[in-house]
């Protein structure tokens, strides 16, 4: 499965330590994130992450584009609601993408549990048909 993550400039450090825990399950898979998000999971885990441009140059619009090909089977966005920045990607606009297209979307710590161990266990294979 393709996995996109996204995290706002507050979650980085999270959604680093979520792919930390997480890493046996995630290596088994193909990761894609915006830019300074990718790199910093890759030097917390060492694992291959396919690395758009920063959210704010564009990284934002190549997850959407993907998306909307159906090259994204799931997204883990870690997202603040409380400090959103203009600069950050738009979590409105991925979750109008993910609804459009069947994608499971994760926007906190406690769903994105529930994906990643859905994940694990093959709940996501139905996303097969899509593409």
């Amino acid at each position: 499965m393709r996995v996109g993550l996204i995290a706002h400039d507050t979650k980085k450090k999270l959604m680093q330590n979520f792919c930390v825990a997480y890493r046996a399950i995630l290596t088994k898979h193909e990761l894609y994130a915006t830019g300074t998000t990718g790199r910093l999971i890759e030097e917390a885990t060492n694992l291959n992450v396919y690395k758009y441009l920063a959210g704010h140059l564009g990284g934002e619009q190549q997850m959407a584009a993907a998306i909307e090909q159906n090259a994204i089977d799931m997204v883990i966005f870690l997202r603040d609601p409380q400090n959103p920045k203009s600069t950050e990607p738009d979590v409105f606009k991925a979750g109008i993408l993910c609804d459009l297209y069947n994608i499971p979307m994760a926007t906190n710590l406690a769903t994105a549990e529930l994906l990643i161990k859905a994940l694990d266990r093959g709940d996501l294979e139905w996303r097969d048909m899509y593409r």
